[in-house]
């Protein structure tokens, strides 16, 4: 049995449609066995026999979508893929926190990835890197400037549209650990 996390793009946790507890059902009606969700941010832990991850977040997104009016974007990862990212240690010494965000941007498995990486003149932004095998950008975001969309997230979102998720790196742990749990 293969252990999952969905990033699930676009949840709002006041619309009852998207509370956790309705997004879980969706996974159990789907077979899938440990659900469990992570945070009110969409980020739901399961287990599944099936290895196709572009199938299932095909699948996931249409009962998300058919069931719950959910329009957003499903994106999956591996426990192993998550697990060797926070292996990796990319933001070695720094610290999340309330001004600085550590954050991984995912992108789907059919989005092309970067040839190279945007160029950094963004003063609210430190691009860390891009993580092949995890398929996400690393960054380090100055969020101490209220209502200011760093350029980089600017440039996600044009470049790759709703092929994308981001999360704090927190979260990340966070579900790592509740597959792992």
């Amino acid at each position: 049995m293969n252990a999952y996390a969905a990033l699930l793009r676009g949840i709002m946790p006041s619309n009852p449609n998207m509370s956790n507890a309705k997004l879980r059902s969706v996974f159990e009606s789907l077979g899938f066995d440990d659900v469990a969700s992570v945070l009110a941010s969409g980020n739901i832990v399961f287990r599944s026999p099936d290895t196709d991850v572009p199938e299932l977040e095909q699948r996931i997104q249409q009962a998300l979508s058919t069931e719950l009016g959910i329009g957003g974007g499903t994106i999956i990862r591996s426990h192993e893929e998550l697990r060797a990212l926070l292996d990796a240690d990319p933001f070695t010494g720094l610290k999340h926190g309330r001004g600085t965000y550590l954050i991984a941007t995912f992108l789907k498995d059919n989005a092309k990835p970067p040839k190279t990486l945007p160029e950094q003149p963004d003063p609210l932004t430190r691009i860390v890197g891009y993580d092949k095998a995890a398929r996400a950008f690393l960054a380090v975001i100055d969020n101490s400037v209220p209502g200011k969309t760093p350029d980089f997230m600017a440039w996600l979102d044009k470049t790759y549209g709703k092929d994308i998720t981001t999360r704090t790196w927190l979260t990340i742990e966070r579900i790592v650990k509740k597959i792992e749990a």
